[in-house]
């Protein structure tokens, strides 16, 4: 797990000014939140929760690592194996909301374990698939839990600390998420490729069930409304609408190459198979290094700190359709690329949850669909492209929808000159 420092500026203040940071004394409030009355259970708490964003992006992920062996198994094309990912998102993107908004009044203890139960079943049934159809069924059920989930996970772990402590905690969430791309998607390739694709699937039920008990066990009964977490911390609709349509763009011109990296790096490249799951933790790691990276930079300088990853992106996906067909080019112009996606992730992700401009489960999960815009338009335009084209033609495509990105983010930053200083977060 990585623990994201919190940028200058924002100092983790998740509510109204002038309301008590965890509003002690509104009728049904908690006495506090759960780190004031018992610190190991809340850090406790947060752990679970982190590695339970870690099985969640591990289990969306996947298929991109195992898309070869999938498509194999289940008698299906590489295309239609990448439409796991595609649709997977898709229902993130369009549920996200409506499932939070339906869910904002229920126990989120309750809501929580139970979201980690589906993972459980969701998990086993894939391992399970007799045909692609049902493996996409699966997929389908899986993306409703985690759509639900992404919407109210940062959320709730904001909740469980006092408001000058929430940038760390939001930092565990999305360190958990990362760490999926470092350690998950690889240790499941490795997995799926020693053990047959379906080993993968059982791996992530197991972890899942483990994190069940300390999710039960201590996280609190009561409902991150009640506490700072309920809203932004300097609410700005038109800051946050801004960033949310960067985002979508800027992933979906990563994922349009990263989807495919596998038949990239074995067909252009000319790596073996074997080696793709060490080449995806080296890329994996350069993600963890991008977190960091994102950190420093959000602390020296948060107006502009989601805005640079986005400008390197474009010539990072550029160069590795130029170079990808050296081994060494291939994969440092790879690695580039993730590494800007973790820095983007950790700078953007403070900076949306500072300006909500409403309930912070409602604008978590328009975040949380955002990215998931990116990822199946990404994936999606990235099949076409691999259809008619080869996987060569996803990385010079994903270049230019990152240039297209790069131009509202430019746009959103002369927008944002007339703001106060006192008003940047």
């Amino acid at each position: 797990m990585c623990c994201i420092e919190t940028p200058e500026g924002y100092d983790g203040q998740v509510g109204p000014e002038g309301i008590a940071e965890d509003r002690i004394g509104a009728p049904g409030a908690p006495e506090g939140v759960l780190h004031r009355r018992d610190p190991m259970a809340a850090t406790a708490a947060l752990g679970a929760l982190s590695a339970a964003a870690f099985a969640y992006v591990t289990t969306e992920s996947l298929p991109v690592g195992l898309l070869q062996p999938i498509s194999h198994g289940l008698h299906s094309s590489l295309v239609a194996t990448g439409r796991l990912v595609t649709v997977y998102a898709a229902i993130v993107v369009v549920l996200s909301a409506p499932l939070a908004h339906l869910a904002k009044g229920l126990p989120r203890k309750a809501t929580m374990c139970v979201l980690m139960a589906a993972l459980v079943l969701t998990s086993f049934a894939a391992a399970e698939a007799p045909s692609y159809g049902w493996l996409m069924a699966v997929r389908v059920v899986t993306a409703l839990g985690q759509a639900l989930f992404w919407s109210l996970v940062i959320p709730t772990a904001a909740s469980l600390f006092p408001a000058g402590m929430t940038g760390r905690a939001v930092g565990w969430i999305l360190g958990g998420g990362s760490m999926a791309i470092v350690l998950g998607v690889p240790a499941g390739t490795w997995l799926g490729q020693l053990a047959g694709w379906r080993a993968a699937f059982i791996g992530v039920g197991v972890l899942a069930a483990v994190l069940s008990a300390p999710i039960a066990l201590f996280l609190p009964s009561y409902h991150p409304a009640e506490t700072h977490a309920g809203t932004g911390s300097a609410p700005d609709r038109r800051r946050y609408r801004l960033s949310l349509v960067t985002t979508a763009v800027a992933v979906g011109g990563f994922f349009c190459m990263y989807t495919y990296v596998s038949p990239f790096l074995t067909k252009v490249a000319g790596l073996a198979l074997r080696d793709v799951a060490p080449v995806l933790l080296v890329t994996g790691s350069a993600t963890v290094a991008g977190v960091f990276a994102g950190s420093a930079l959000s602390r020296r300088r948060p107006d502009i700190a989601p805005l640079i990853p986005v400008a390197v992106l474009a010539p990072a996906l550029i160069g590795l359709y130029l170079g990808g067909r050296v081994l060494p080019a291939a994969i440092g112009f790879a690695a580039v690329a993730c590494f800007l996606l973790g820095a983007y992730d950790v700078s953007t992700q403070n900076h949306i949850f500072a300006v909500a401009p409403a309930s912070t489960d409602i604008s978590s999960a328009w975040t949380s669909a955002s990215f998931n815009v990116g990822i199946a338009g990404g994936s999606l335009a990235g099949g076409l492209v691999f259809n008619g084209y080869g996987p060569r033609a996803t990385a010079l495509l994903g270049g230019l929808v990152a240039v297209v990105a790069l131009s509202i983010a430019v746009a959103a930053t002369r927008q944002r000159r007339g703001v106060p200083r006192s008003a940047t977060v």
